[in-house]
């Protein structure tokens, strides 16, 4: 049987040499053989102003902390390291990234739900964890599923990222079964996580909320700007690419 992995990091920022300061996990082997994992971790990197504005973790709270390879998670994810299991976070390239940086080379099925959101639920504005919480009424149940399982739900905490996440999860399960009928929904997500969006609406800068393709029509020299000048995630990055030729 399959065996599911969700984590969250929080770190000491979001450029090339930041670390794991924090994680958050759950590995799933069936409803009822649930593994919880909420561990902070030392590193040498400096956690930088803004990442504390985020997550509220301060140089006084790790300090004295094992490293990150000394974590429970550590050894878990390395046990589970298979082809047949699926390691799940949500903007997955991000928190794969920072295991890597830790000398984790990945072996699982991937899932991101970020981009399988973006597959299943084309028509909201947004994609961001918080934003599909409130969205698909997820907040409605999460104090029931933190009480069922022994976590405690505090914003910006990497483990509380992942219940909301394994929320999400399961309503992302129920759509997949209804758009594609009798294929396996982690399979099919898999998949989906593997495919680029075309995304339809600018999210941000000087043309947020307007239609891309219209934008490519009228200010074509903006799409060019954009993709030489920013840094984008994948999916914006193939969008542009079509409109570009």
């Amino acid at each position: 049987m399959a065996v599911y992995v969700l984590f969250d990091t929080e770190t000491t920022g979001n450029q090339e040499n930041d670390r794991i300061i924090q994680i958050g996990a759950m590995i799933v082997h069936d409803k009822k053989n649930i593994e919880i994992f909420d561990e902070l971790c030392s590193t040498s990197v400096p956690i930088s102003i803004e990442a504390m504005e985020v997550h509220n973790i301060t140089p006084e709270i790790i300090e004295g902390k094992a490293p990150f390879s000394e974590t429970k998670f550590a050894k878990k994810v390395e046990e589970y390291n298979k082809k047949e299991n699926y390691l799940i976070a949500h903007n997955i390239g991000f928190d794969l990234g920072m295991l890597e940086k830790e000398g984790f080379v990945n072996h699982y099925t991937l899932i991101d739900t970020v981009r399988v959101a973006r597959h299943l639920l084309p028509e909201y504005t947004y994609h961001r964890l918080q934003y599909l919480r409130y969205a698909l009424e997820l907040y409605k149940t999460e104090a029931e599923e933190a009480e069922k399982i022994g976590i405690t739900i505090k914003a910006h905490d990497a483990i509380g990222d992942v219940l909301v996440m394994k929320l999400l999860l399961s309503r992302l399960v129920q759509l997949t079964q209804e758009k594609f009928p009798g294929i396996n929904p982690m399979q099919k997500m898999a998949q989906l996580t593997q495919t680029p969006v075309l995304i339809k609406t600018f999210k941000f800068g000087k043309y947020k909320d307007r239609n891309i393709e219209e934008v490519s029509r009228e200010d074509m020299g903006y799409l060019q700007w954009m993709y030489r000048s920013l840094d984008l995630d994948e999916d914006m990055e193939y969008t542009l690419k079509q409109y570009l030729g």
